[in-house]
């Protein structure tokens, strides 16, 4: 069982990673910055723009915060990796679990994967012009390409006096497949919370438990 988990584990991220990567790629070298393909009428669009920051367009630090955000995607997904590999060692996995941290595993890394390789694959896009698959003639070094969003959907507007957000779309956020696999993994872990975190809670009481025993062996001692 423990052979099915790591390889579900490794199947399930892998093809999430490539679903991703193929729509970027087709975004990437058919559409301008900018451009709209209506999908399902006026609620459901491509629209390509790029972002240098978090997900649905957030962004902080330039540079600076850039690099630090891949930095802490590559932790993240990392110790989940980690956590994943060492509850299928103790058998302590199940499917659910396993389908929650491989879609947040798979949308950290597809985001990464734009990061890191985009900048030094792609030529710049902008306005006017589809940008080219140019390896090593790219549009910015190593860890510092954009990563591309796709998904804008136009469910309903607010009314123009409404605070905040009046005269702007519901949900104005434009996102890509990593970042939906992000979000639906973050929404099921916080409903089946108690399925993922159990066996840290079990630990936590077990170490409980056994302090007691070890004090009064101290106290004989």
């Amino acid at each position: 069982m423990k052979k099915k988990y790591a390889w579900a584990a490794v199947a399930i991220v892998v093809i999430l990673i490539v679903i991703d990567q193929v729509i970027k790629f087709w975004v990437k070298t058919h559409l301008a910055l900018g451009q709209t393909i209506p999908l399902l009428g006026e609620w459901f669009n491509l629209h390509f723009v790029e972002n240098e920051g978090m997900a649905f367009g957030i962004s902080f630090g330039k540079q600076v915060g850039k690099f630090l955000l891949s930095l802490v995607r590559i932790l993240l997904a990392g110790a989940l990796c980690w956590y994943i590999a060492n509850r299928i060692r103790r058998e302590k996995m199940d499917w659910l679990v396993l389908s929650i941290l491989c879609l947040v595993i798979a949308g950290a890394f597809g985001n990464i994967l734009d990061s890191m390789f985009y900048g030094i694959l792609f030529t710049e896009s902008d306005f006017l012009q589809v940008a080219q698959w140019s390896p090593g003639h790219g549009y910015a070094p190593f860890f510092f390409g954009k990563v591309v969003d796709m998904f804008y959907l136009r469910i309903f507007p607010f009314p123009e006096g409404f605070p905040i957000w009046g005269g702007s779309w519901f949900f104005p956020a434009v996102f890509n497949f990593a970042d939906s696999c992000i979000t639906v993994g973050i929404l099921l872990a916080i409903i089946f919370n108690n399925r993922i975190f159990n066996d840290l809670e079990k630990k936590t009481e077990e170490n409980v438990a056994t302090e007691p025993e070890d004090a009064s062996l101290e106290q004989k001692q």
